[in-house]
């Protein structure tokens, strides 16, 4: 059965009917089949119903809003985010799962429906998160109202209800995301958002409890008060919807204007450096008190910054910041250390407790960060954790075909027939340990158990390490949290031992949790399989079987790369698919009609497949790179203002606004990628026209930059490789040869963020030989495997030698 169906955590009763879920792919829609709810998946069917019988559309899955008249629903608020917003609650709210970065300034008030209730100015609501199938307040609201019967009446009876997978239908999620961060000033998941029948919204709100609280109000009264607002006051709120709408499109346009180039790539670095250096945690590292997330794009621009300011104060600053950030967190709670990889995030700022669930973009952009870690500082701590990422991707996020899964949940049952509580799969008692290890450990300066020094070196007590702040629910009562409280020299001395012994011991004491562990009732793993995650794993794999060396990692990226060009890539028309699914019997499915892909899953795998080709030296990936890149252009590009709209323009029909992301969140924004890609692609062939829509898409965006580089790292570092030019690093040999392979690994091994690896196997009808023409003048120096570094049309001298080259390329 696919995970998320039928046997997944909202299962069936033999006396409930399933709505039109039912025959839905999505495991986030298939959890919702057995609701007494008149659900419609996002579709023309719903649309119609909603305007033959003029009712408002209930649209379930994302966020909060803010009004001049109070609050709609109860969320609650970031603490010590910094926002520049109007009206009465200006606020960020914090999604469950995902905390959106700095967001512009609400230009006046875009208001929803009017409430008589307004909140006191120093509450902090709470926003969580709705939308897909792993997400812990998305299983909430989904007991808690959706399957209550007479808010499933409501809900059927007085408004058309549509459920969406924001992970389907990323275009949705950022339509009324954007309605949502825009009257509010922040955003997130869950989104419940009500609609016109036009799909203009006028109101919308996060997580509601069932009923009203002393400080909240109730999900049915929501509903109701809309209801009543419907009917009396329609008029009044479809144009209120249409103000909203049209200020919405003003707001959101990403145009190059009258502007001719991208701003300095110098001011914006520093900017962003600032930016990032005064919200920096000096103890903990980060850049936030709390909640913290992993979040590669501001890391990845730190090193990058590192390289082109390594003899300044600043650029070690940015070097230190991002190595003891990527160290903490390997040694903090939201790292795994009993099964590897990491979870969503940390409730706290010390990293500790974490949000349990675990996103396949998380393991595979950390993987590159922690590889990279690792070719700058030489210290295999980085190095073996990016290892311990991937071999947990493989083990539990991985399809038989190559293919890789979105996600594990956070919530999973203490013990079977239970009812889910987050954290319970992953959470530890101090009676386990001491059960699990009762062996005297030898040698001690006292009496010590196994169990005694790991949870000593781990942070285990008694009691339980999680505090009661940090478990509002009371479901981690007792439990702890594995955290790395001490370094193994410090453990080992503590108790007169020798480090490899304790290495030993604790490596032991790891692994024997780990098999006890798989007695325990295992989290919903959402085996829907994206297109632009899974570019993402391949370029996790490429790129850190390519640092490392091991061609085992290399081949997982080949194969994740093979299943997409087999089951998301319809060749006819040269389109990505966005999603496939896991059947019953483990074969792939696709919905019908497919859902196409939008324009990050595009990024995203034209980023894995340049990563595949610097990492293989297998053309073929290369061209179905520049294939993809075509199609990316020809379905997305804005020839007027620049850049790329996110999704299609027909299969966006009906949406009232078409946006560009602008935001590096926990993805990097698609349009950074792109001009990422742009400028390899351009690297790789000389098509001017790849650099010069790379120029076009930064001109666009440089508004944005100027006002808030923070928001957009990932793209101030495309601008300045752009304004500093691309190494074309060419090796001539031959694939197989040792001297090649040699001469490769030492590109790899160093952090040349700015570079392309060009491999010139002599054959002038090669791909990359009709592409330049310029690689059939250079030859292998007395038939040895030759490198040259080329920059603004100009080679180096031929360099046979690893070393020499390593200092060439890293002086």
């Amino acid at each position: 059965m696919p995970a998320g169906g039928k046997g997944s955590r909202s299962s069936s009763t033999p006396q409930r009917v399933p709505n039109r879920l039912i025959h839905e792919k999505s495991p986030y829609l298939l959890q919702h089949a057995y609701n007494p709810v008149d659900w419609y998946p996002w579709g023309q069917e719903a649309f119609d119903k909603a305007r033959k019988e003029n009712k408002p559309i209930f649209l379930s899955g994302e966020a909060l809003i803010f009004s001049d008249w109070g609050v709609v629903g109860l969320v609650r608020c970031a603490q010590g985010v910094a926002v520049d917003g109007e009206g009465p609650l200006g606020l960020v709210g914090l999604p469950g799962d995902q905390r959106p970065g700095p967001l512009p300034s609400s230009q006046g008030h875009l208001a929803s429906l009017p409430l008589t209730h307004r909140w006191p100015p120093d509450f902090f609501p709470w926003s969580c998160s709705v939308g897909y199938s792993t997400c812990h307040w998305c299983h909430m609201m989904e007991e808690e109202s959706f399957q209550n019967e007479e808010i499933g009446r409501l809900l059927s009876e007085d408004f058309v209800s549509v459920k969406v997978d924001r992970e389907e239908r990323p275009d949705v999620d950022k339509v009324y995301m954007t309605f949502v961060q825009a009257t509010s000033s922040g955003g997130g998941w869950p989104m419940n958002v009500w609609l016109t029948p036009n799909l203009q919204p006028f109101v919308g709100g996060t997580y509601f409890p069932p009923e009203d609280g002393l400080t909240r109000v109730g999900f049915r009264t929501v509903l109701l008060r809309i209801r009543e607002q419907w009917k009396q006051n329609k008029n009044a709120l479809l144009e209120n919807s249409q103000r909203v709408t049209t200020a919405l499109l003003a707001r959101s346009e990403i145009s190059m204007g009258d502007r001719q180039l991208p701003p300095s790539a110098a001011t914006m670095n520093s900017r962003c450096f600032q930016q990032l250096d005064e919200g920096y945690d000096e103890e903990y590292g980060g850049f936030a008190e709390a909640p913290k997330f992993p979040t590669p794009v501001i890391l990845s621009f730190l090193f990058s910054y590192w390289l082109s300011h390594r003899l300044t104060q600043d650029g070690s600053r940015a070097q230190q910041m991002a190595l003891h950030t990527l160290k903490m967190m390997a040694n903090g709670g939201i790292r795994d250390h009993v099964g590897q990889g990491f979870h969503r995030y940390s409730t706290d700022r010390q990293w500790h407790v974490p949000h349990f669930e675990k996103m396949l973009y998380d393991q595979a952009q950390l993987a590159v960060a922690y590889s990279q870690a690792f070719q700058i500082s030489g210290d295999e701590f980085y190095s073996d954790v990016a290892k311990d990422i991937l071999q947990y991707v493989t083990r539990s996020l991985s399809h038989r075909s190559g293919g890789f899964y979105s996600a594990e949940d956070a919530d999973s049952p203490p013990e079977r027939g239970m009812r889910p509580k987050e954290g319970a799969y992953y959470v530890w008692t101090a009676n386990e340990v001491q059960q699990l290890l009762p062996e005297p450990v030898l040698g001690a300066t006292e009496p010590l158990t196994s169990g005694q020094l790991f949870m000593k070196h781990y942070g285990l007590t008694e009691a339980g390490n999680i505090s009661s702040s940090q478990d509002p629910k009371g479901e981690l009562q007792g439990q702890n949290v594995l955290t790395v409280r001490y370094s193994l020299e410090l453990t080992a001395a503590r108790f007169g031992l020798d480090v490899e012994g304790v290495r030993t011991l604790l490596n032991t004491g790891l692994e024997k949790l780990f098999q006890a562990r798989k007695h325990r009732p295992k989290p919903h793993l959402d085996s829907k399989m994206l297109a632009a995650w899974n570019g993402l794993m391949v370029s996790g794999y490429a790129v850190t079987g390519a640092v490392l060396g091991q061609d085992r990692l290399i081949n997982y990226a080949t194969n994740g790369a093979k299943f997409l060009k087999r089951h998301m890539f319809d060749v006819a028309s040269g389109r990505l698919m966005r999603t496939c699914y896991t059947s019953s019997g483990g074969t792939v499915e696709h919905s019908n009609p497919p859902c196409w892909g939008f324009l990050e899953d595009y990024a995203f795998v034209v980023r894995g497949l340049l990563d595949l080709y610097e990492a293989s030296q297998e053309s073929a990936w290369l061209e179905w790179a520049l294939r993809l890149q075509d199609t990316q252009d020809r379905l997305f590009w804005d020839s007027q203002g620049g850049g790329y709209f996110c999704s299609e323009a027909e299969l966006g029909a009906g949406l009232p606004l078409r946006l560009k992301d602008d935001q590096d969140g926990a993805e990097p924004s698609a349009n950074s990628v792109s001009a990422h890609n742009l400028l390899r692609l351009h690297g790789f062939t000389g098509h001017k026209d790849w650099m010069d829509k790379c120029v076009c898409l930064l001109t666009a965006f440089s508004e944005r930059m100027r006002r808030v580089p923070v928001a957009l790292p990932e793209m101030v570092r495309a601008l300045s490789a752009q304004q500093q030019t691309l190494k074309q690093i060419v090796i001539c040999g031959d694939r197989q040869a040792k001297d090649t392979k040699a001469l490769v690994q030492c590109v790899h091994s160093i952090y040349i963020p700015n570079k392309v690896l060009i491999l010139a196997d002599g054959d002038p009808s090669s791909f990359l030989s009709r592409q330049l023409p310029f690689l059939s003048t250079l030859r292998r120096l007395e038939d040895q495997a030759t490198a040259y570094v080329c920059e603004n049309q100009a080679c180096s001298m031929p360099i046979t030698d690893p070393c020499e080259l390593r200092k060439l390329l890293h002086p």
